[in-house]
């Protein structure tokens, strides 16, 4: 009976400091990975929160990566950045998708690339799993310029400024404390050579645990969703593939900014997000100040107040590597 109720008592220690660690956050997918940790413990089993709990069985996931990735694991380890990144990940609290993503770009490399292949992705070592948020259900604008949006308008108003400028769009305040925040993020959507064939190329930097700041981008693949101004998006980042949908909010009709809010999973990590980004040609506010309404109403249809927002760091950076991965 004292085993018993000492157990209890550590488990009821654990579950307030997971609570108060989460709470601390302050962000809206601690928030409420905090209700579904506390479903878990006091009503029933969510197997994303025991998942991530129980981190995996210590023996299982040492055999599913040795029997299965042995050269993956021994070339990381072996070298100094890829072991530094999983040391760094080793340290991040649970579901600290900042950390955790702090820690990948501070660290990638090829090597830890094909580490995070194949332990998470190919193998799943970890035995973890999650889904794109279906919750909030935003709805994308269905008129542009007094017409009714259809898909290739859509395109357009995602790939922007590409032409006048070298990129589409530059990210002036984002919501997710893990993916928005970075400085001079740049948006690159285009076309390609393909028939209905459409990318999308962030380019950001990045402030290392070492203060440097250093250039990161990703190459996105893009289909249309059922509705216009729908899309889903996919990814291999790092090698863990992330898939995402997103929804144009709102644009305004001359292009001088838009709304763009996306929900997203990287499965293999075990990681659910969503998050919205407010966007200009320039990375700076629109100088019509009368905007602000409509984009304050836009954000609010995804579920955002404006107090949320993280402001970005943009200034001019002529070395930025804007060029698309694919040929247009």
């Amino acid at each position: 009976v004292a085993v018993q109720t000492t157990t209890a008592r550590r488990k009821r220690a654990l579950l307030l400091e997971t609570v108060r660690t989460l709470y601390e956050r302050k962000s809206a997918d601690d928030l409420l990975y905090l209700v579904l940790v506390l479903i878990d413990a006091c009503v029933r089993p969510v197997p994303r929160v025991s998942m991530d709990a129980s981190g995996g069985s210590s023996l299982p996931l040492v055999w599913c990566m040795l029997t299965n990735c042995g050269r993956e694991v021994w070339d990381c380890v072996s070298d100094e950045t890829c072991r530094a990144a999983l040391d760094c990940l080793a340290g991040c609290g649970l579901n600290d998708q900042v950390c955790s993503y702090q820690c990948i770009v501070s660290y990638e490399s090829e090597l830890f690339e094909k580490f995070s292949k194949c332990v998470l992705q190919k193998h799943n070592c970890m035995r973890k799993s999650a889904k794109v948020p279906r919750l909030p259900e935003v709805e994308p604008m269905h008129e542009f310029r007094g017409s009714a949006l259809t898909h290739e308008v859509a395109e357009e108003i995602l790939i922007g400024w590409l032409g006048e400028e070298r990129h589409s769009w530059k990210v002036v305040t984002g919501q997710n404390a893990a993916y928005d925040v970075f400085p001079n993020q740049h948006q690159i959507f285009y076309r390609g050579k393909r028939k209905r064939s459409f990318w999308y190329d962030p380019v950001f930097q990045a402030r290392t645990f070492d203060g440097d700041l250093v250039w990161r981008r990703r190459h996105y693949r893009v289909r249309r969703g059922r509705s216009p101004g729908t899309f889903h998006f996919s990814v291999l980042d790092n090698g863990v593939i992330s898939d995402e949908y997103w929804r144009i909010a709102d644009a305004a009709d001359d292009l001088s900014w838009a709304v763009l809010y996306y929900s997203g999973a990287a499965s293999a990590a075990g990681q659910a997000y969503t998050g919205a980004v407010f966007v200009s040609r320039t990375g700076r506010w629109p100088d019509d100040r009368s905007q602000l309404e409509r984009i304050e109403r836009a954000h609010d249809k995804c579920g955002i107040k404006m107090w949320e927002l993280f402001e970005v760091e943009n200034y001019e950076c002529e070395d930025a590597p804007l060029d698309p991965l694919e040929d247009p």
